[in-house]
């Protein structure tokens, strides 16, 4: 993701071109900092965090996590401590009853060694995925930003996100948003860094009026 993503980027697609032109120079490190604020480092946490801000503001899901934490003595609790905690305490933090499931959920799939956390820096994109989203609570868009954002894959395209569909239905001057096979028809040509576009895409949406 450097000088040479943006000038592939721009060679492959002239509309690219023009959004890089007018966005600049993506500051990418400042970008996935700002995501990883309060956010743990390792993956287990991650996901632990995304399931709990799963539909909630980040205020909301800031609170409830640091609640979560709390419980535990002040860090992340480790899969054998959730399985181990009751259902009430864990509500009583603020998890939904369906929440309290999907971190169990996630919690047994670490402690089995079905999701392989140890090993996702070996793992090919679609492998990551395949093992994500066998945790119930965690889908296709959740393990997409894991992938961009927690091991910054450089070639990752959320078809199903909404801020990319709006940006590309903007910048493509398309009537309405693309749907998600259409979204990744038009990221085709930004391989291998369609990481990178994703947030250019984003970046042109802070300076649409809201």
């Amino acid at each position: 993701m450097s000088a040479k993503a943006r000038k592939a980027l721009a060679a492959a697609d002239p509309t690219m071109a023009e959004l890089i032109e007018r966005v600049g120079e993506v500051d990418i490190a400042t970008r996935m900092k700002r995501r990883k604020e309060e956010r743990p480092e390792d993956p287990y946490g991650a996901l632990l965090r995304a399931i709990v801000g799963q539909q909630l503001s980040t205020k909301a899901a800031r609170t409830i996590y640091l609640r979560v934490v709390d419980l535990f003595g002040g860090t992340t609790p480790t899969p054998e401590q959730l399985l181990e905690a009751t259902e009430e305490d864990l509500r009583a933090c603020g998890l939904s009853g369906r929440k309290t499931e999907y971190v169990r959920d996630l919690a047994r799939h670490v402690v089995s060694g079905e999701l392989e956390l140890d090993r996702f820096e070996q793992l090919a994109d679609e492998e990551v995925i395949e093992e994500i989203v066998a945790v119930r609570g965690l889908g296709q868009w959740t393990a997409e930003m894991f992938l961009l954002f927690h091991l910054q894959r450089p070639d990752v395209l959320s078809g199903g996100d909404l801020g990319i569909r709006k940006a590309i239905q903007i910048e493509y001057g398309l009537e309405e948003m693309p749907p998600p096979r259409r979204v990744i028809e038009i990221g085709e040509p930004w391989r291998p860094y369609r990481s990178l576009a994703s947030l250019y895409l984003w970046e042109s949406l802070a300076a649409v009026p809201s």
